[in-house]
């Protein structure tokens, strides 16, 4: 997969703009940025909107900023011109994937049909929109669709929001989808920044789904460990799981045999998605991890990791849910 096409997927949601004035570029880039998704979708449908992509990429350089509805040449290159990182367009124009590729710039065409799929496959493309999502049989569609595509990747556009967010994003052939609920033409249009970084931020929220997991307190031994886990067991009536290393009361207690991470202890949260939440807080909070601390599954799946820090004396890490 190319490499700006796997950066959106670590992100998840790339939010679909429509922008009628070049002067609103700035601060709704700044919006989304500050709201967590540093990633746009400029829809050329309007005359400014060369002018925002330039403008969003010369002030947000950490952006991944493409356009969409993209119908023919001429506009390829007035969007790569001003700075796109990437195309978008609602159908599949093989003339257009042709001139993309030529020029080296990923494109992401339309797709609703295997007749659609089978044409990207020869364009020699992994990875298509799929569009209108909803209104073409959403998700369970799509899902019949990849059966006999084992290599195709899908970015569904139309109809997305957060109620169905997630369950496009758990099938795993589903890099990332397009929205724009986030980022609505009348907040826009109304310079509503706050109220854009704030969708924004829900939508990223709506996405990772942190909760929390259990929290590890640290026993100087096996001994103190049982008694401390046998005591919660026995007053809050919680069944009790002894591991190599720990013993569990209930699922959000866990008291380790002897001193691990942290002064105290440990924090677990919970995450629908390690790659992007690992690529949210570091890419965009700045939080670093430790590295030797991941773990991973049998496939090289990030199943945990913890950060650097220490909050409150306790260590802290993601798990998968």
């Amino acid at each position: 997969m190319n490499a700006v096409l796997e950066k959106l997927g670590r992100i998840g949601i790339v939010p679909v703009v429509k922008i009628d004035r070049g002067e609103d570029a700035v601060p709704l880039a700044k919006a989304l940025c500050a709201g967590g998704l540093p990633c746009a979708e400029v829809t050329f449908r309007t005359d400014a909107a060369a002018e925002a992509i330039k403008a969003m990429t010369e002030n947000f350089p950490q952006m991944c900023v493409g356009a969409g509805t993209v119908l023919n040449a001429a506009q390829v290159d007035a969007a790569v011109e001003a700075g796109a990182q990437f195309i978008v367009s609602p159908g599949l124009n093989p003339r257009t994937v042709r001139y993309c590729l030529d020029k080296k710039v990923p494109i992401v065409p339309g797709t609703s049909s295997p007749s659609d799929i089978e044409q990207a496959i020869e364009l020699g493309l992994d990875v298509v929109k799929f569009f209108p999502a909803e209104q073409s049989g959403g998700l369970a569609k799509i899902k019949a669709m990849a059966a006999p595509y084992g290599n195709m990747r899908f970015m569904p556009t139309g109809g997305i929001n957060a109620g169905n967010l997630t369950s496009y994003l758990d099938f795993d052939r589903v890099i990332a989808c397009g929205g724009s609920w986030m980022v609505p033409g009348d907040l826009i249009r109304a310079g509503e920044w706050d109220r854009i970084e704030q969708l924004t931020r829900e939508a990223v929220q709506t996405m990772l789904g942190f909760e929390l997991a259990h929290v590890g307190v640290n026993a100087r031994d096996e001994k103190e460990a049982a008694r401390t886990a046998g005591r919660f067991a026995y007053l809050f009536g919680m069944p009790q799981k002894a591991g190599d290393s720990s013993i569990f009361a209930g699922t959000a207690l866990e008291v380790m045999k002897s001193p691990y991470l942290g002064d105290n202890g440990h924090i677990a949260v919970r995450t629908n998605y390690m790659d992007r939440a690992v690529n949210y807080l570091a890419g965009v909070l700045g939080a670093e991890f430790n590295e030797d601390s991941a773990r991973r599954d049998a496939k090289g799946r990030l199943k945990a990791i913890y950060l650097k820090e220490e909050i409150g004396g306790f260590a802290v890490h993601l798990v998968q849910k």
